[in-house]
């Protein structure tokens, strides 16, 4: 795009006869579109167009997404504050004194049932 840019530029000094332009050659005043046409064919041959489309897409489906997740209530920000929450409720169980035994299991790990499986329907 900047190579049109300069083209338009320099073609519109050189209709116009402004300054030092008015004597240069038209093949110097049109190389900047030619220059343009050839990174355009190098461009769309090699696919980089067509990826940073592609990474385009997929940013807008990552926001859309994330987006929706947090309308519905579901989103980081509802990570944020259980994880905020968690980590309150961390600090005032391990200041407290009085808590020590009480996520103690009473049966030893070995010893313990094992865990009952939900029947088939």
């Amino acid at each position: 795009m900047p190579m049109v840019i300069i083209g338009v530029l320099l073609l519109a000094a050189r209709w116009a006869e402004w300054g030092p332009f008015a004597t240069w050659s038209w093949w110097v005043v049109l190389s900047p579109f030619a220059l343009a046409v050839l990174w355009w064919h190098f461009a769309d041959s090699s696919g980089w167009t067509k990826r940073r489309e592609m990474d385009k897409m997929e940013k807008r489906k990552v926001d859309r997404r994330e987006q929706q997740m947090e309308a519905l209530g579901m989103g980081k920000r509802r990570d944020k504050v259980i994880t905020k929450a968690q980590r309150a409720k961390a600090v005032t169980i391990s200041s407290d004194p009085t808590h020590a035994g009480r996520d103690a299991p009473s049966k030893p790990i070995d010893q313990a049932e094992p865990p009952r499986r939900e029947p088939k329907l």
